[in-house]
């Protein structure tokens, strides 16, 4: 079971990463060249949340059911921390997924209150910006190639 979820867990993020960085950039080119917010740029906002919160729920079962996650193993917290693999796997990485899909949820969650334009971007083009500059830091690379 596990390997399944983490083949789906692998496969959705290429999607995340893709729509992320397309709201992204959208959300910026929006912001910059001062153009009206029209329903697509609301569609590709909320397709990156969406996106995100599926990646985030997989993820979290991913958590209970994976053999590198060591919580609930009896395995102190030193030795978590003292290896750098299991560190990235038990702490670093889910807890700055987390700050992603709540940075993009934030941010899509304070466009949708602005009335105009240019702020709707601009609630876009910081959260999300932050947020793909930390998915992107936080994404184990070394499992994608």
């Amino acid at each position: 079971m596990y390997e399944a979820i983490q083949i789906v867990h692998s496969y959705w993020a290429y999607l995340v990463v893709l729509i992320v960085t397309l709201a992204t950039i959208n959300a910026l080119i929006g912001f910059f060249t001062k153009r009206e917010y029209a329903p697509k740029d609301f569609r590709i906002s909320l397709f990156a949340l969406i996106v995100t919160h599926i990646q985030l729920l997989i993820g979290i079962v991913i958590f209970f059911v994976s053999p590198t996650i060591m919580w609930f193993k009896n395995v102190p917290v030193k030795d978590i921390m003292g290896d750098p693999l299991l560190r990235l796997y038990n702490v670093e990485h889910p807890f700055t997924m987390i700050v992603v899909v709540t940075l993009i949820t934030i941010g899509y969650s304070k466009h949708k209150k602005k009335l105009t334009s240019t702020p709707k971007f601009k609630m876009l083009a910081i959260f999300y910006t932050i947020a793909f500059a930390a998915m992107l830091y936080m994404i184990p690379w070394a499992n994608w190639f």
